[in-house]
């Protein structure tokens, strides 16, 4: 993976100084924030894509409701083709990462909660307060996926996801950086993956926090879990990482024929499904193994046309707090004190 392009270097400090512009508006609110009715919990990274924050929406969205909250997620819906703010249906539907977006969808699918998906996240929140029933005594927040740059929503709770990689690139355009490590000073709470342990002073260094208070590092493991294979397979995926993802089968001994990867979010086409047919046949492979999120943006047909020639089957990534009971009650504590 390129982490620098280095003939755009020479753009890098105007990206930066646009973005800190735009960091001092908000910050001195000379631009509208709006605000919802219920607490707002951000999930974001610093990044462009590939810091796990879809799993990781699943899993928090899991151990709040686990707690008596009432969750919804509040999703732009990246890549999606409709631009009705809506809630995600989780059906059969043939498309539905053209309607919502492949991770609103794939959320819906396995948090089992309400997912409102909307390019202005503010108008997905309201729908979602005009929808939900309030119980007395219920306890509702938002969590807002992707949401640490879309600073016209205001948020209880900033939840930054780390990458080991953001400590290697620089700013966009050159780099991968939608921020630089300077704006974790926004963030409440860090979340790292357990191999990544070794970044957590440096992380703490660049929020500012104190190192005697842990809880504001959290630490998460990644696990891969693959459905039993007939044998050799096809590996397709279009992700941010996709050399974690076969490093990943390749761990649990899952034999490889081909892998064949596509930039984030691509959507697939008839000419990359007959491709990946012909190296199936070509090399006598007995499956495909995608991603979850790239399974939701096969259409049913292009699903059909592969297991025409071979199943095709999606390994499922989750993520786990090595310490949920200390997270969760620094979140509760947090959010507490955000609408004291």
């Amino acid at each position: 993976m390129r982490r620098r392009v280095w003939p755009l270097l020479p753009l890098v400090p105007l990206y930066g100084a646009a973005q800190a512009l735009d960091n001092v508006a908000y910050a001195r609110e000379w631009r509208n924030i709006e605000q919802l009715g219920w607490p707002v919990v951000s999930i974001g990274n610093l990044s462009v894509g590939g810091a796990g924050k879809t799993p990781f929406v699943i899993a928090l969205a899991r151990a709040l409701t686990e707690r008596g909250w009432a969750v919804d997620v509040l999703s732009r819906g990246y890549g999606r083709m409709s631009h009705v703010v809506e809630r995600v249906v989780a059906d059969g539907a043939d498309d539905p990462a053209a309607r919502y977006g492949d991770e609103p969808w794939l959320m819906a699918q396995r948090a089992a909660v309400p997912v409102f998906v909307g390019r202005a996240r503010a108008a997905a929140g309201r729908l979602a307060e005009q929808m939900l029933v309030d119980a007395n005594g219920v306890r509702h927040v938002h969590l807002l996926d992707d949401g640490m740059q879309h600073r016209k929503l205001a948020r209880d709770v900033e939840i930054v996801l780390l990458h080991r990689s953001d400590f290697e690139t620089t700013l966009l355009p050159a780099g991968r950086l939608r921020e630089p490590l300077s704006a974790l000073e926004r963030a409440d709470f860090v979340v790292l993956r357990e191999e990544d342990g070794d970044l957590a002073a440096r992380a703490r260094r660049w929020m500012h926090a104190d190192a005697e208070i842990d809880r504001q590092i959290w630490t998460i493991r990644r696990e891969l879990e693959v459905p039993a294979l007939p044998g050799a397979a096809v590996v397709l995926c279009a992700i941010a990482h996709p050399e974690e993802f076969v490093a990943g089968l390749r761990a649990q001994r899952v034999a490889i024929a081909a892998a064949h990867a596509w930039r984030d979010h691509h959507r697939f086409t008839a000419r990359n499904v007959t491709m990946l047919r012909g190296a199936a046949a070509k090399l006598g492979a007995k499956c495909f193994v995608t991603t979850e999120k790239d399974l939701a943006r096969l259409t049913k047909a292009q699903r059909a046309r592969l297991e025409e020639t071979a199943p095709l089957l999606a390994a499922t990534l989750t993520v786990r707090l090595l310490d949920p009971g200390t997270a969760m009650a620094a979140l509760e504590e947090r959010l507490q004190q955000g609408r004291a």
